[in-house]
């Protein structure tokens, strides 16, 4: 046993994201062969988990879940970090690099309150401040109402059991990783894109720590990598942020992706949705993707995207 750690995994310290800490160190110790004192977890409260009663974009945009863990890992107080590579910022710091990405869990959304979408009654509010999850279900059901909901995954249930909202959505691998498996109806991701990246936890260490960047190449899993890879470089091509209402679903076979995306207007009333497939390691071919959906969208959903390379 060791007298220091090996390895010091930042992590924030809510149920779902102290789950995802914890399958990273039982896949480094298991790659490695360590004991589990080996890789020590250090939590942190990340600025959106302190702020719950607004959207994202008001206060900050993604960089309220990473902005601690990123400062401690700059400054040498861990090794790496864990993180829903769904809410980590497209750009990030030079400093900083994504080290591993472990095998990505179900990538579908589940729906709390109604069987499926069409079953969900008429007129019927439903919770979320996703923009993505907003628009695609004012795009298929404009008769509902869309009212906010923020917290982690136990906040928003005990919102919905308390009558805050009639449904709501939450992730299947969040739900899966706390052992909600059997809560809420999955709905098809190929009907129903999810966000760009989600289901994927991803460690981030220093971009020039090379004893580190080793350590956690064994247990990155590159199918996985190469798919959020491509969906990040979507991102990137929309000028993409946490208020740009951005659907994708990526599949890998024999090196080649499928990459399956739709932007829409905040109302859902205009979605554009289009296909690419290329070689895996093609980070040109997201862009071009990109470019597509844009040139066919009008004002009402451009004006909800960024700049582009």
């Amino acid at each position: 046993m060791p007298d220091q750690p090996i390895l010091r995994l930042g992590t924030r310290r809510s149920p779902l994201a102290m789950a995802q800490a914890y399958e990273t160190r039982r896949r480094l110790c298991a790659a490695h062969g360590w004991d589990e004192s080996a890789v020590e977890l250090v939590p942190v409260v990340a600025s959106g988990d302190k702020v719950q009663d607004r959207p994202l974009a008001e206060i900050g945009g993604k960089a309220l879940w990473t902005r601690e863990l990123d400062h401690w890992l700059i400054e040498g107080r861990i090794d790496a970090a864990v993180h829903s590579m769904k809410d980590v910022e497209t750009i990030r710091p030079d400093a900083l690099a994504i080290a591993a990405i472990l095998p990505r869990a179900d990538k579908a959304d589940r729906l709390l309150g109604a069987g499926s979408i069409a079953d969900i009654p008429q007129g019927a509010r439903v919770g979320t401040s996703a923009p993505r999850r907003a628009a695609q279900l004012l795009h298929l059901r404009p008769d509902l109402t869309v009212v906010g909901i923020r917290g982690n995954v136990a906040t928003r249930m005990a919102k919905l059991e308390a009558g805050e909202a009639d449904a709501t959505f939450l992730a299947a691998a969040g739900l899966d990783r706390l052992g909600e498996d059997a809560v809420g109806a999955r709905l098809d991701p190929q009907e129903w894109l999810p966000a760009p990246a989600q289901a994927a936890i991803g460690i981030e260490s220093r971009s020039g720590d090379t004893r580190v960047r080793d350590l956690l190449a064994a247990i990155d899993h590159a199918q996985s990598h190469a798919e959020i890879a491509a969906e990040r470089r979507l991102l990137e091509g929309l000028g993409g942020s946490c208020s740009s209402p951005i659907a994708a679903l990526s599949h890998i076979r024999s090196g080649r992706i499928t990459l399956s995306a739709a932007i829409f207007s905040p109302d859902g009333n205009v979605r554009i949705a289009d296909e690419s497939e290329f070689a895996a390691d093609d980070d040109k071919a997201p862009l071009e993707l990109a470019r597509r959906l844009l040139g066919q969208a009008p004002k009402e959903v451009t004006r909800h995207f960024g700049e582009r390379p």
